[in-house]
């Protein structure tokens, strides 16, 4: 799993059949302190996260299992919400 931050909604009017139930999100990943890594990605969102939310998301062939469908063409699904993080140096 990784971290993101929601940072906008794509509106399609068409998309995968499989897909319309679904929202697209754009996603900027980020490290767990908040740090911005790499370019953003769309998202397929099964968790009903919105835009300013910092989520977790799962990438590749996995990204299909939280959907109610077999198969679809999906690289990344939003999987939950953070409320929030704690880190602990030992």
């Amino acid at each position: 799993m990784r971290f993101g931050k929601v940072i906008g909604t794509i509106w399609a009017t068409r998309k995968y059949e499989a897909l319309n139930s679904y929202k697209l999100q754009l996603v900027q990943p980020m490290n767990a302190n908040q740090e911005n890594l790499g370019e953003p990605i769309i998202a397929v969102d099964t968790a009903g996260a919105g835009p300013g939310e910092f989520i977790f998301y799962i990438t590749s062939s996995e990204a299909v299992i939280p959907m109610d469908v077999d198969m679809a063409p999906v690289d990344a699904a939003i999987v939950g919400i953070i409320d929030s993080t704690s880190t602990e140096i030992n």
